[in-house]
């Protein structure tokens, strides 16, 4: 900064609330946003695990092969 003009304390509050966003939002909106979370969550857990199982039998599974004579 060259000194042209000093950040007073107001000028942090703003830009921190603006980033952070204000404490003053509603807990349905933080509520909303925390399913949409563990429902993503769960969703990729749930499709690794299948995914990992899947993989597991076919690598598992019994080939038969049958011959006619």
């Amino acid at each position: 900064m060259t000194g042209e003009s000093r950040i007073t304390r107001e000028d942090l509050e703003d830009e921190l609330r603006a980033t952070v966003g204000s404490s003053g939002g509603s807990g349905a909106e933080r509520r909303s946003s925390t399913v949409v979370a563990v429902v993503v969550t769960v969703v990729t857990l749930v499709a690794v695990a299948w995914f990992v199982g899947r993989r597991a039998g076919i690598h598992r599974s019994t080939v038969v092969e049958v011959r006619r004579i």
